[in-house]
């Protein structure tokens, strides 16, 4: 579940724009438009769901669940750090 406040906040994390959002994600313009007007947990078909927490999951984006161990407690999203490159992928020293 994920709901129109934390959608918000994922996307300000990535600092994309409602279109750049809907490309990611695989959907309409009108369909985050609406996701994000939603009171609470949004409702929509699961495939939708489905995509858009997928894009955001693929960008880095960690959704934070009621209850999950946090400080305070409550919903949240975090920006995951970059993972390493694996050593192979990395130019030698001095040759960036």
């Amino acid at each position: 579940m994920i709901t129109a406040a934390q959608l918000r906040a994922a996307r300000a994390l990535l600092g994309l724009d409602q279109r750049a959002l809907a490309a990611l994600s695989g959907l309409s313009l009108p369909t985050i438009q609406r996701m994000e007007a939603s009171d609470g947990v949004i409702r929509g078909n699961v495939d939708s769901l489905m995509k858009l927490v997928g894009g955001l999951e693929a960008s880095g984006i960690e959704l934070i669940a009621e209850g999950a161990v946090s400080e305070a407690g409550g919903r949240g999203v975090r920006l995951r750090a970059p993972t390493p490159a694996p050593l192979a992928a990395r130019p030698p020293a001095g040759e960036d």
